[in-house]
């Protein structure tokens, strides 16, 4: 692994030390995230890039492909450095036509974390996600007995650590009281503000915050203060969002996924864009 500086500095989720900046390898799949990329070396050259530029945090998940980038992760990198932590989540399959159905009861979450340790090449996981909610986002309900299934797993030592996604302030209230959480994946941007108070919360408790969507379902006005503000600075609005969110909180970790090498590069040099305090103070008006 090349050792790099990279924008943010690094995390530790339980007991493994992870950049802040990290990848999200669901691009990798072909559209609408559904079977194999129409360039398979260039999903594998994205991925050694990733870990040439220091990057210790990939995120996947089997459901993508479903199974592609698992099987890209595992063809790009196994035998995996010691410093590279993949993370994965689990509690949503694939059907045929695209969606998200829900897989949640204990024999569907079994066999997810089994396919995961098999594709991706692991005798255990370093990090699985507990997916909650629909594709329409958090959903309030019961986690209990997912959450305890995933337990049992680590009880039996295929899984390290525990983390939930698409989760409400109560589900992850709900989950601490039943096992340690290092991280929670939810969306969040400039222009979705609605887990401040859980950022700020988990902050306090040394959990990490991992946002998805950075520049997902902003209003045509919120797009266009940001472009006012990236204009300014001379750089591109996923450069000011990704920067922002770096300096937004130190427990949040980044994921941006993309399937071109270049593009993967203009991520880690926009994070590491400087922001004043009157560029945060007219981007904090954004999704206020």
């Amino acid at each position: 692994m090349v050792s790099t500086s990279l924008p943010g500095g690094t995390w530790t989720l339980g007991d493994l030390t992870v950049t802040r900046f990290g990848y999200g390898a669901m691009q990798l799949a072909g559209p609408w995230v559904m079977g194999p990329p129409a360039d398979h070396d260039g999903a594998l050259a994205v991925l050694r890039a990733a870990v040439e530029r220091g990057i210790t945090h990939i995120d996947t998940s089997q459901a993508y492909g479903p199974q592609v980038t698992n099987q890209l992760i595992r063809e790009a990198l196994h035998p995996y450095p010691d410093a590279l932590h993949i993370v994965t989540k689990v509690g949503a399959n694939r059907d045929q036509q695209g969606g998200w159905p829900p897989a949640r009861d204990p024999a569907s979450l079994r066999r997810s974390v089994h396919e995961n340790l098999e594709t991706l090449g692991l005798d255990v996981l370093d990090l699985v996600n507990l997916r909650l909610g629909d594709a329409a986002g958090p959903q309030p309900e019961s986690l209990a007995e997912a959450l305890e299934t995933l337990v049992d797993l680590q009880r039996e030592g295929l899984i390290r650590h525990l983390g939930v996604s698409n989760a409400t302030p109560e589900q992850v209230a709900e989950a601490q009281a039943i096992a340690p959480i290092v991280c929670v994946q939810n969306r969040y941007n400039l222009a979705h503000r609605q887990d401040d108070e859980l950022i700020d919360a988990l902050a306090e408790q040394g959990i990490a915050f991992v946002p998805f969507f950075p520049l997902g379902g902003f209003s045509p006005l919120q797009s266009s203060l940001l472009s006012t503000v990236a204009a300014r600075l001379g750089a591109a609005p996923m450069s000011v969002a990704l920067a922002w969110l770096l300096r937004r909180s130190p427990n949040i970790l980044l994921i941006p996924g993309t399937s071109s090498t270049t593009h993967l590069h203009e991520n880690v040099a926009g994070a590491a864009l400087p922001l004043s305090d009157d560029d945060l103070a007219e981007l904090d008006k954004i999704g206020r």
